[in-house]
Parts: C-alpha cells; structure tokens; sequence
C-alpha cells in the first residue's frame, strides 16, 4: 500500500540538497506536480547541480520544454541519496514516473535504489567525462578560454599532483576546483555539444522520458 502523501518528508530533503549545495528549487517544483497530478508528472534523478544544468541544457536545444512536459531534473546532492528520493516520487509515495543519470563510481547506488523501478543510465566516470570525449580535448580547452579561464588551467596543469595527467582528466578536475565552475561548464559543453553526437547515457536518458 503507498504511503500517504502528507507522511513524505519531503523537508527533510531540501535540507538535505541545501547542504549539499544542491539547492532545493527542483524538487519543491517536482514535488508540486507531483502531489498535484502524479500521472503528468515524471522526475529525473541526477548527482549533482551540473548534471542538471547538462541534461536540460541538451534538452532545450533538441527542442524540448522538460517542466511544460511535466519533467523534473532533480539533483539529489549525492548518489547515497537515492533511496529517500526514490521513497519520495517512487511507488510507495507519489507514484511518479522515474529515471536516472550517474557516474559510474555510483553505479551500486543507483542500482540498489532503482533496480526494477525505473531504468538509469551510468556515465564512464562522469558526465563531464562523457561530454569532454564528445567534444574532444582541444575543443574544451577553446571553451575554457572563451570563458576567460585558460590562464587559470595552465595554472592548474603545472601543479604536481595534475602535471602527469592526461589532458582529458585534467579538464574534468579542473572543471570541479571551485564553487559554481562546474555547474557553469556542464551547460557550457552541453551548449557547445553537437546534437549527432550526444553521448550515450545522455541520448538514453532523454529518450527514456
């Protein structure tokens, strides 16, 4: 029997996404449709705010309106998170429909929350991983300097615990070394992304919903 919706803790949540950094907009949002109409509504779970910011950014530029079609990118905060918010919009709370995008690291995660549940997609490495290889490494390093940002990475690559790394770890830790900068860079490449060539996990994940 599904759980009353009154008794989804849905607070408890967005406290936790708020500490994390994740932020609480979407999931208020999804959980608005959601308690409003469960049968329109459809939530995509994701890591963290730079997934987001990808998969809507590729969304959008395929031609699609993800909230006007009822469609939730939720970040979670972290993968360990799954099984609250599985618990939230899942089968035993408002019964929406379900899917998932990680990185590979959290792919036990995601199966113990979603296996048989809904289907979710595993990213090699990450999803900045995945996107840097779509576009190749040359191409990411003229969108870092488009962002004014190629002094700072030559910086970053002569620093000895990143010196003997190939390029394309180097731009994937880069892209994580401040506040804000990843979120920033995964609408950035999702923007530059040529739409024949997404990367896999991505492409099933939208097609999924």
């Amino acid at each position: 029997m599904a759980a009353r919706l009154e008794d989804v803790d849905e607070a408890s949540l967005a406290a936790v996404t708020e500490a994390t950094g994740a932020g609480h907009a979407a999931l208020a949002a999804a959980a608005a449709r959601a308690r409003g109409d469960p049968g329109s509504c459809a939530v995509v779970l994701v890591e963290g705010m730079s997934d987001q910011a990808a998969v809507q950014t590729v969304a959008e530029r395929s031609g699609r309106d993800l909230p006007a079609e009822g469609i939730f990118v939720v970040p979670m905060g972290g993968a360990t998170n799954i099984g609250h918010f599985v618990y939230l919009f899942g089968p035993a709370g408002f019964g929406v429909r379900l899917a998932g995008l990680c990185d590979q690291g959290e792919e036990r995660d995601f199966r113990r929350g979603l296996d048989r549940v809904a289907p979710y997609f595993v990213c090699v490495a990450d999803l900045e991983d995945e996107l840097i290889r779509a576009l190749g490494t040359s191409r990411v390093q003229e969108l870092i300097e488009a962002e004014g940002e190629s002094g700072q990475f030559r910086t970053f690559t002569r620093q000895p615990a990143h010196r003997g790394e190939d390029r394309d770890q180097q731009l994937r830790r880069f892209m994580g070394t401040r506040s804000g900068r990843k979120i920033r860079y995964g609408h950035v490449l999702a923007t530059a992304l040529d739409l024949t060539d997404v990367p896999g996990p991505l492409a099933g994940l939208l097609s999924a919903v």
